[in-house]
């Protein structure tokens, strides 16, 4: 029997860049059906966060991260540009955004086709890895869609034709991430229990198995 799991995931999260080879690795493996949900990092959806987080939080972030991608053997560097444009003083994002829209619907079309998780894996190389400043121009974005099996200017007319359908669809997971019981991504939600973070995917892993999770 499939098991599937609800995986909550941002593309301004860099824990979620993290996680994604693993979970593209548990999915080939297992028979396990993983269903995407991108939703809006916690900035666009909740600027005082930032507001409120002790100060010492940003700077453990980029260390933590860091020493995550080292161990990993990923390549990493936060993205240039990022994708959600950020107010210096409050942490918050701005009003104008041109990126993190785009991506979240292009995850949510990518996923409604069947393609969300090496969708999420591809591009989020291309934005975090560090070896491609200006992610969002040229043929960057294209490339990696192709690499996912996904043709981004296809992608890219079914958001252009019905742009509320998928700001709908977020807003459908980002209710879901919180009736999950999370806030944070990413966050992985089997049979109503969250595991949040790309250092519980071996406690997922091993409720998964409890529950019956065979290999291919």
């Amino acid at each position: 029997m499939t098991l599937s799991i609800d995986l909550f995931w941002s593309f301004r999260s860099p824990y979620s860049y993290l996680a994604t080879p693993r979970l593209c690795e548990m999915a080939a493996e297992y028979d396990l059906n993983v269903n995407v949900r991108p939703v809006y990092p916690l900035a666009v959806r909740s600027g005082e966060f930032f507001s409120q987080v002790n100060p010492m939080w940003i700077p453990y972030l980029m260390r933590d991260t860091m020493r995550i991608a080292e161990m990993l053997g990923l390549p990493y560097q936060w993205p240039r540009p990022d994708p959600v444009q950020v107010d210096m003083q409050t942490r918050a994002a701005t009003p104008n955004q041109p990126y993190i829209h785009r991506l979240t619907r292009l995850g949510c079309a990518a996923a409604e086709i069947g393609k969300g998780l090496p969708f999420l894996k591809e591009v989020s190389h291309t934005i975090w890895s560090g070896q491609h400043n200006g992610w969002n121009e040229g043929p960057h974005l294209a490339d990696a869609a192709k690499r996912a099996g996904c043709d981004l200017a296809a992608l890219d007319a079914k958001i252009t034709a019905d742009p509320d359908k998928y700001e709908a669809i977020i807003m459908a997971n980002q209710d879901a991430h919180k009736a999950s019981g999370h806030w944070g991504v990413p966050t992985m939600a089997f049979e109503g229990e969250p595991f949040f973070g790309q250092d519980r995917l071996d406690v997922l892993l091993w409720r998964l198995k409890q529950k019956g999770l065979q290999k291919r």
